[in-house]
């Protein structure tokens, strides 16, 4: 079971742009990273032409899965990544804004119970969700730090 296109993060810049401004959640098997993309007005210099952004019918979800060589050899990260990207597929319906994950899993990944490893990206994404819900409320989108609006360029 693989992630839909539409809901994959793709580009190095992309990754970057999530683990220099994004938030963290760290569990016993993996590490989120994530970061409630803006969401623009559809016309004014600050849409999403203005930084480079995808056009506002994109804004769904995306995910994106790193395994460092650190974890073993290919077959193994291979493997990590088939696990992790599978519990994705099952949870991604749970998030609702348009947020970027990179999930970073780590090598126990390998050896829990999938339904342990499902159980845990759940909850990853239930906390990117609560708090994105929060940072937006508490922060206007025009206070954006000047380094994410170049990174978003990118």
């Amino acid at each position: 079971m693989s992630i839909p296109r539409e809901h994959r993060l793709r580009k190095h810049a992309e990754f970057e742009v999530v683990y220099q401004c994004g938030q963290r959640h760290f569990s016993q098997a993996l590490t989120a990273f994530y970061l409630l993309r803006p969401q623009f007005e559809a016309t004014g210099a600050e849409g999403p032409e203005a930084v480079g952004a995808r056009p506002q019918s994109s804004w769904e979800p995306r995910i994106g899965i790193t395994v460092g060589r650190a974890m073993g050899k290919a077959n193994v990260r291979n493997r990590i990544k088939r696990r992790v990207r599978a519990a994705v597929a099952q949870h991604i319906k749970r998030l609702t804004r348009p947020l970027d994950i990179v999930i970073n899993p780590k090598k126990s990944a390998l050896e829990i119970e999938f339904q342990q490893l499902c159980i845990e990206v759940a909850r990853a994404f239930d906390v990117a969700e609560q708090k994105a819900n929060s940072a937006q409320s508490r922060r206007p989108e025009k206070a954006r730090p000047l380094e994410r609006q170049k990174a978003l360029r990118k």
